[in-house]
């Protein structure tokens, strides 16, 4: 497992409220040894006004999952926070309308630098966009 606190998906979402997150409607839905899953609406919210997902907004949740997934790696809150320093997204499928599922797998979880792989997909688990975030481990000021 590489989690260094209990996932509560309750305090989680609850940590993402006045926010963007909350903004989007993005939730935090489930977790695993060494993943954790989201979904957000596709709704007036995060479409473009063509009325398909904003990539923007598919970008903006898998910088959030992945980020929220580093905050679960860090060894003390106290002394250290994450900071997204690169993402990368590839959209591959429009969606109109549901909700779109992430789920964030880490390619590596080091001491000071996460890299993660997000891969978001519809409810048919057709991929929409795959994503690749860098997520530095920095001190607090």
């Amino acid at each position: 497992m590489i989690w260094k606190y209990p996932v509560n998906l309750e305090a989680l979402n609850k940590a993402g409220e006045n926010s963007l997150s909350q903004h989007l409607g993005i939730e935090m839905i489930g977790f695993g040894d060494d993943y954790l899953e989201a979904r957000m609406p596709v709704d007036h919210r995060t479409v473009q006004p063509m009325g398909i997902l904003h990539g923007g907004a598919s970008v903006a949740l898998a910088e959030t999952i992945g980020s929220v997934a580093s905050t679960l790696c860090i060894e003390d809150h106290s002394k250290q926070t994450v900071v997204g320093v690169e993402i990368s997204a590839n959209h591959l499928k429009s969606k109109s309308s549901g909700y779109v599922y992430a789920r964030a797998t880490p390619y590596r979880v080091g001491r000071t630098m996460h890299v993660w792989n997000i891969e978001i997909r519809d409810e048919d688990k057709n991929l929409v966009c795959v994503s690749r975030l860098t997520i530095a481990i920095v001190n607090r000021r």
